[in-house]
């Protein structure tokens, strides 16, 4: 197959896509910035990049290919090496018995195209796709889990029976290019570019699993070489600085690593199991930077009950729901809008998560006896204007958080219930009293994540038998176009998602719900809570969701509990 080389500008002025005065700005932006003019023209605004590669595959009579949705041949893809396929831009998508049939960015390129037909042993079907959507099967393709098979029999083939001596190990730990090294720089790249928030590392009988959190589900991966297992771990330690020679007890340690041009903290935790010790380290992407509230994915009458919760110069502010809900996110949300010169910000956390400038952060030591209750009468004694106390884990903490909250401090703390009409009745189970609740408490809100849509393959679809049983009971049809779901793609690792968003429940207590607080009429709370028009539900907010085609009917019954909790809040 031979491809001739087109003038792409005038290509696009004598079908009218472009004006002559536009290709000539473009030409001369390309002086300065030396950007291909197709892409200049997309960046510019003047074309859409679609449109363009259609002209484009018309006028050299090859194929234009949507690879969304499309079935890419993974043996195929193997065929080119990584870095051949990022630096020509270019996928080898399926295998023919007489040629390859390959996509690439800009085909009008004839020298990648002659690096491509050497690089490769069979004539090529050349066709044209998306540059994004090229180097997105290249990430996902090429993920590095390929090569971490590779480097764990490497690492098991360097293993002797001394390399598990203490004295080897410390050799190695200078030795950037061991392969225990590479290994582990080589899970954390692979984590890094799915986005994977936990690494679970797990040694098994036979066999060392390794396990990555991505979108709060986990995806596995079996390495058949579980004897390197104890050459990782203690590596690890070493990187924390923990113990080397105590196996018997869990551990935790924190260490840095950058990969990918990424700074991530990586918290992590061993605990000794049957067949060795397990680690989880989690990910806290630095690099990331922080979100905004408004970026939470939280809707915009939500937002406005929270802007108004923060608002108050005083009282109690409480973030609830399970372990991974998003906490610690929408603390910092919180803070870092509330974070101005003329207010003093303390925090206790255990541990410090992310680093906040003007912000005075301490984290609580208990093998120092530095508790988050110790630590919080010592913020007293520093002026502060907002306190956020991580967690609210005992009665002591609970009643000087309180206190503050009702001697002329903002305090903000999280609290593990699953919604938030049951914060009161556990800080009382906790021993706070019920004339501190109501006269510090100002709000409440619970939060869970839902997976999003993956915008890739997300499409229209008929909701079936279970979903439409009480979708007819709690859901007005007629406003909803479309339920959507995602039907799986290589972008989304066929999950159908891709990204998560929060679902928010949100309580400010009036005074009859205070009142009742006091008269530790809890019942009466709830009762009020639910008959108020200001409580959102989480049913709600994740229905809501749903209807604006950002999540499916299938998260929102697994976040729902179940139905009839749905129904107790509609």
């Amino acid at each position: 197959m031979l491809l001739k080389k087109v003038r792409l500008g005038d290509l696009l002025v004598d079908n009218k896509v472009i004006t002559s005065k536009q290709l000539d700005d473009a030409l001369k932006e390309q002086k300065t910035n030396r950007q291909r003019l197709g892409k200049l023209l997309v960046n510019l605004g003047y074309v859409e990049e679609k449109q363009l590669l259609q002209l484009l595959a018309e006028q050299l009579n090859i194929k234009f290919i949507d690879l969304v949705g499309f079935k890419i041949d993974a043996k195929a893809v193997k065929n080119l090496n990584e870095m051949t396929a990022r630096r020509l831009r270019a996928l080898v998508i399926d295998e023919k018995p007489d040629h390859f049939l390959v996509v690439m960015a800009d085909p009008t390129d004839l020298a990648k195209y002659d690096q491509l037909q050497e690089s490769l042993s069979k004539p090529l079907e050349i066709c044209v796709a998306i540059e994004s959507e090229i180097i997105a099967n290249i990430d996902n393709f090429y993920r590095s889990g390929d090569e971490i098979f590779d480097l764990a029999g490497a690492l098991e083939d360097d293993l002797t029976e001394e390399s598990f001596g203490l004295p080897s190990l410390n050799e190695n730990v200078s030795n950037d290019e061991a392969p225990v090294a590479k290994f582990l720089q080589g899970l954390f790249e692979q984590a890094i570019q799915i986005k994977a928030s936990d690494i679970h590392i797990e040694p098994d009988a036979q066999v060392l699993r390794v396990r990555m959190r991505v979108d709060g589900q986990l995806q596995e991966q079996v390495i058949k070489e579980s004897r390197i297992v104890a050459a990782l771990v203690l590596r690890l330690k070493l990187m924390c600085g923990l113990d080397i020679s105590e196996k018997r007890i869990p551990q935790d340690g924190r260490f840095r690593i950058r990969a990918k041009n990424h700074d991530v903290d990586i918290r992590l935790s061993t605990m000794p199991i049957q067949h060795g010790e397990s680690v989880v380290m989690r990910l806290l992407d630095q690099s990331a930077g922080l979100l905004k509230l408004e970026h939470t994915g939280i809707e915009a009458k939500l937002l406005r009950e929270v802007r108004t919760l923060l608002s108050f110069p005083h009282g109690l502010i409480l973030v609830t729901g399970p372990t991974g809900s998003g906490k610690t996110t929408t603390l910092y949300a919180a803070l870092s809008e509330l974070n101005e010169p003329k207010k003093k910000i303390i925090t206790i956390e255990d541990p410090v998560e992310y680093k906040l400038s003007r912000v005075n952060q301490v984290q609580v030591n208990p093998k120092i006896d530095l508790s988050f209750a110790k630590v919080l009468r010592a913020v007293l004694r520093q002026d502060p204007d907002i306190i956020l106390i991580g967690e609210m884990r005992d009665q002591e903490t609970a009643e000087i958080g309180l206190r503050a909250a009702v001697t002329g401090h903002l305090v903000l703390s999280t609290l593990h219930t699953n919604d938030s009409l049951s914060a009161a009745v556990r800080l009382s189970d906790m021993g706070a009293e019920p004339y501190l609740l109501a006269s510090g408490l100002r709000g409440v809100i619970s939060q869970r994540l839902v997976r999003r849509i993956c915008s890739s393959c997300g499409e229209d679809y008929q909701p079936d038998e279970q979903e439409m049983s009480w979708l007819n009971k709690f859901v007005d049809h007629q406003d909803v176009t479309a339920w959507r779901h995602g039907k799986g793609c290589v972008q989304c690792h066929n999950t159908g998602y891709r990204g998560r968003a929060a679902i928010f429940e949100i309580l400010i207590p009036d005074l009859t719900m205070l009142e009742a607080i006091r008269k530790r009429s809890y019942g009466e709370f709830v009762k009020l809570a639910n008959a108020s028009e200001t409580f959102t539900p989480l049913s709600t907010s994740a229905i809501s969701l749903a209807k604006q085609g950002i999540t499916s009917l299938e998260e929102v019954l697994r976040v729902c509990e179940s139905i009839e909790d749905i129904s107790e809040h509609q």
